[in-house]
């Protein structure tokens, strides 16, 4: 583990979240006097304190060649769940949300469809998005998710680890199987990693639990001459916790998944079922190089968490900008990148 420095709220916690994985969780261990240091401008843990965590992990292995009678499909699933989780262990708020993001390119290697429509998440798709129909019970996928995270919270890790499933999946409690179908092997374990990686940014027990996303593809390209196309799912997350409308805790993060196709439209990219997020990289991403104030993209994201920490969710949504960064001085000091898609996150937890 990296020593921890006394410089913003969040950089602590970029360390402690960046490592996420669907099957096998890493779990960072931090001092929790690094994360309550009122130096740094947090407030200390008290009773009543609950940790935040979350489990971000993208999987490009759904993706496929295009052949003459069928047009290839670059597939991002990306699964997410957020929790608060108090000193005991027992989770007080769970979410849990997916997005499912396809792009399309033909044997050509050109890209079908618009890739400038948005790319809206399992839970804001809700009925749109047709689980209802085939369901035995009639139930959205967003309706069952919901049901799943109700169920859990109350519940330790090892509770909910201990949830018995069939061979197919799904759950044999009857009561938790009135109103979840779908396969839950996954979303357990999502639920045992966000809570492994949880860490104290501010949340009081009782506070709303939000989690969003922005996600485009409109960095993927056609492939041309002796250049590969691009096939690029774009997502980046937001989990917040909010007093009203205060914003106790905040924490930011994102995923490029890049898939590479060629003029015949064959796959030219290594499928992975862990596409490691900015956070997950850290320095390896490589930001800090070209920034003009050597700062990599997850200590500027832990940056603008911090910033945004104890303002109202209006606030936040209104920092003001120029050409896309932040035109105030304090932030602009740590945050240089552009800012547009964190504070659209901002206005969809208003």
């Amino acid at each position: 583990m990296k020593t921890l420095k006394p410089i913003a709220l969040l950089l602590a916690l970029v360390l402690a979240l960046g490592m996420l994985t669907a099957c096998a969780p890493t779990v960072v261990v931090l001092q929790e006097e690094a994360l309550v240091s009122e130096d740094d401008g947090i407030q200390p843990v008290t009773e009543g304190s609950v940790k935040t965590g979350l489990s971000f992990v993208t999987s490009t292995m759904a993706s496929t060649s295009a052949t003459e009678e069928e047009d290839g499909i670059a597939q991002s699933d990306i699964s997410l769940v957020a929790v608060t989780v108090d000193e005991n262990g027992v989770i007080d708020r769970c979410v849990i949300d997916s997005v499912q993001a396809k792009i399309g390119f033909d044997a050509k290697g050109t890209l079908t469809g618009d890739v400038n429509a948005p790319i809206l998440s399992k839970n804001e798709l809700g009925t749109d998005y047709g689980m209802s129909v085939i369901s035995p019970i009639g139930k959205e996928w967003n309706e069952q998710v919901a049901a799943l995270a109700s169920y859990v919270e109350g519940m330790t890790v090892e509770e909910v680890t201990g949830i018995k499933i069939n061979a197919e999946g799904k759950p044999q409690d009857a009561d938790l199987a009135a109103s979840v179908t779908i396969y839950m092997g996954g979303l357990l374990a999502g639920i045992e990693d966000a809570v492994n990686n949880a860490v104290h940014l501010g949340a009081q027990k009782g506070d709303e639990l939000v989690l969003h996303t922005l996600t485009s593809a409109a960095g993927s390209k056609d492939a041309v001459a002796d250049t590969d196309g691009l096939a690029q799912a774009y997502c980046t997350v937001a989990v917040m916790t909010l007093n009203g409308d205060v914003i106790t805790g905040c924490y930011l993060d994102a995923v490029q998944a890049n898939v590479g196709f060629d003029e015949n439209g064959a796959l030219t990219t290594e499928l992975s079922d862990d596409v490691p997020s900015k956070n997950t990289q850290g320095d390896e991403y490589g930001m800090s190089a070209i920034s003009s104030i050597g700062a990599d993209w997850h200590e500027q994201a832990a940056s603008f968490s911090a910033y945004v920490t104890g303002k109202t969710v209006a606030e936040a949504a209104g920092i003001a900008v120029s050409e896309g960064k932040a035109a105030d001085a304090d932030l602009a000091s740590s945050v240089t990148m552009s800012i547009g898609d964190f504070l659209t996150l901002m206005e969809k937890a208003g």
